[in-house]
């Protein structure tokens, strides 16, 4: 179990939301395209890219490392109430807090990401971001949804 409210992971998981949303693709396919080492570049140092808005580090991730614009739009699929970019990186966050160790946060980063569960913490009309933490993190070690 790593550390609980870690800021810059927040942050972290928060800047592959709006990316995410910004290039209209999958969160996996956003640490795919970006990588371990940008990942863990961000992560580091999050609190020097907090100091500026967040579209403009956006902006550059996006440009250096050539990430196109797809078709994911899972905000136009949206029946409901669309959560922000924070409330989501925080549900990663936490599924990543729960799931990893603070030496391995990076590594555990890209493996939440990467997993099955992308899928369904982007997916906001069946809610499953809406979940406690306890049941995330259930859900991911199970491997499946669970009732």
């Amino acid at each position: 179990m790593g550390s609980r409210n870690n800021n810059a992971l927040f942050f972290t998981c928060s800047l592959i939301e709006y990316i995410g949303r910004e290039q209209k693709q999958k969160r996996k396919d956003i640490v795919t395209y970006l990588g371990k080492d940008a990942v863990g570049r961000i992560y580091e140092y999050a609190d020097v890219f907090h100091c500026e808005p967040i579209a403009k580090v956006a902006e550059e991730f996006i440009e250096e490392y050539h990430i196109p614009t797809g078709t994911f739009d899972n905000e136009k699929e949206c029946q409901y109430e669309i959560p922000d970019y924070w409330t989501i990186g925080e549900v990663y966050e936490r599924l990543i807090e729960d799931v990893g160790t603070d030496e391995t946060i990076v590594e555990t980063l890209m493996q939440v990401y990467q997993s099955w569960i992308d899928d369904f913490l982007s997916d906001y009309n069946i809610a499953v971001y809406y979940q406690s933490r306890e049941y995330i993190a259930a859900c991911y070690e199970e491997g499946t949804i669970l009732d």
